[in-house]
């Protein structure tokens, strides 16, 4: 199952029936799960913890130390979390002592020649398409497709289940749910065909719309806003889960845009 032009460090930590192709160079203190396919040329780096089932293409880089010119050589890893697929040339660096690890959760799909820099957190499920590009520091949460070539600045997050249009720049936080398009950065809708994809009722999305069409459409302040969709939106798990990611925004939401959106009714 592994070539014999590949190196392997005899520290690194291999399950019995990973495959790697030739050419690859495998680091110390590396370890790799269960039925993980190592493409040729690809190099795994030190603090590398890859999970089961996951695919690395060729040119692909693991765990380089942070682009980052405060690292000091610190023990830090990139994790890769299982039934993941990493694509050509896509280049994941571990953490610095800011937070001590890169994270890229389970079942995602990262496209070629993206890069995830140190200290992210991608959560489940996401789909990063090629060329999309992330600084350091970022959080992202599950089910987040980020479209070719975006580009998103160091420490901000974006919610789950969002969905970001090809070419975009994201400077602020992106809140669970929407979608975001045009230049500057804008709500744009509530991601209702992904939602439905994923299973969520009518009632649901619809729900979802009623808070966003208070936070963005019917012109309050953020806070005001915030006040409204407490006092007169029903409790759920949506709800909360916007209400705190708005409240809790470092860098501020991502402002939004004054036409009428297609997703306006779902």
């Amino acid at each position: 199952m592994i070539h014999p032009l590949t190196y392997i460090h005899p520290d690194a930590r291999l399950a019995p029936n990973v495959k790697i192709d030739p050419f690859s160079v495998i680091h110390k203190n590396v370890e790799i799960g269960e039925g993980t396919w190592i493409g040729s040329n690809v190099t795994i780096m030190e603090g590398a913890r890859i999970g089961k089932n996951c695919r690395v293409f060729p040119g692909a880089v693991i765990s380089a130390i942070p682009q980052d010119l405060k690292f000091a050589g610190e023990e830090s890893t990139a994790e890769i979390g299982d039934n993941t697929t990493i694509r050509e040339f896509v280049t994941i660096n571990r953490g610095t002592r800011a937070k001590g690890n890169t994270v890229v959760g389970k079942n995602c799909l990262i496209q070629a020649y993206c890069h995830i820099a140190h200290d992210c957190e991608v959560g489940d499920n996401c789909i990063f398409s090629n060329n999309t590009t992330l600084a350091g520091h970022i959080t992202v949460g599950n089910y987040v497709v980020l479209a070719g070539m975006v580009a998103v600045h160091q420490f901000c997050k974006i919610g789950a289940h969002a969905f970001v249009t090809g070419g975009s720049l994201v400077r602020k936080d992106i809140p669970p749910y929407v979608k975001a398009a045009r230049e500057p950065l804008s709500y744009v809708g509530v991601n209702s065909i992904g939602l439905k994809r994923r299973g969520f009722s009518l009632d649901k999305i619809n729900h979802i719309l009623d808070i966003y069409r208070i936070l963005y459409v019917r012109g309050y302040s953020i806070s005001k806003a915030l006040n409204i969709i407490e006092a007169d939106i029903p409790v759920s798990d949506e709800r909360d889960e916007i209400l705190t990611f708005i409240r809790e925004s470092a860098r501020g939401i991502m402002k939004g845009y004054s036409g009428k959106s297609n997703d306006d009714i779902a």
